[in-house]
Order: structure tokens, then sequence, then C-alpha cells
């Protein structure tokens, strides 16, 4: 046989080892994740629910959903273990965080301005964007519709 033909399955064993590679490496991440949980630290499970750990068992987590509440979830089902100021941040809203560079507004009203609206030339005319009242015009006339049985000679006459 000769290298040309040996050559394509070389190149599909080498990228079959690299997937399995990078697979294998992001569960023990996940793995080590799990297993460097505290109780005390804020959790956020697969499904997106946010959470202290309260106590820590062999395959399983107790997670406090709400103060005084409890719920039991395997370790599987810890997406991400958070740090405490992200924790504080999602769950009670504190802004501890610092924000870099620009914050995006509420309105959007700065978002669309052009250049000469930014550096307040308030000289250019605005879009309205209100309705405007319409015109009087007459409406279409409709053609009378009459009743069925009256052309058919079964109407009121009797």
């Amino acid at each position: 046989m000769s290298l040309v033909t040996l050559l394509p399955f070389i190149v599909l064993i080498g990228a079959m080892f690299l997937m399995t590679r990078s697979a294998k490496k992001k569960q023990q991440a996940a793995a080590q994740m799990r297993n460097d949980m505290q109780p005390g630290t804020g959790v956020r499970t697969i499904g997106g629910m946010y959470a202290t750990v309260k106590e820590i068992l062999d395959d399983t987590v107790v997670l406090e959903v709400a103060p005084g509440v409890h719920a039991v979830y395997a370790k599987n089902a810890i997406g991400a273990v958070l740090d405490d100021a992200e924790y504080n941040r999602i769950v009670h809203g504190d802004d501890d965080l610092e924000v870099g560079g620009a914050v995006v507004p509420d309105d959007a009203s700065s978002l669309t301005a052009g250049p000469a609206d930014a550096e307040g030339d308030a000289d250019d005319a605005k879009t309205d964007l209100t309705k405007k009242a319409e015109v009087d015009t007459p409406a279409p006339k409709v053609p009378e519709v009459k009743d069925a049985e009256a052309e058919d000679g079964k109407g009121d006459a009797k």
C-alpha cells in the first residue's frame, strides 16, 4: 500500500482522537468544578435556576432555592459554580461590578442619533412618527343586498 491511500485514514483517526480528547477535557473540567463546590457557594443549575449550596453528599447536592426551601439535585445538574460577587449581582441585584466601557442607555434615542445629533445640533429636522389626521374622504358605496327569498317570490307576500 502506498502512503497516498493511507493518508485519508490517518487524517480521520487523528481528527477522531482530537475530538474525543477535547470532549474528555471538558468532562474533567466540569467534574473538577463540581468537586470544588463548598457549602454556601452560589450555583446555577443546567435548568437555569440559581441557588445556594447547603450540603454536599456523594452523588447529590442539597440546594437552598429560596429562604427556607431546600431541594435535592444530582451533582451532574450543576451547570456552573459562581463566585460571590456574580451570584449576588444576579440573584440580589447588587450592582457592585464595575462596568468597563460605554453603558447602554435605557432608551434607543441616543443609539439612533446621527453624528450631528450627538454633537447637539438641533437644526436638523426630526422625523415625525406621529399619526397624521386622515383627510375626510367619502366611504365607498356598498351595493344594497336584497333578501334572497324576496327575489324568489317567496317573501312576505302571501
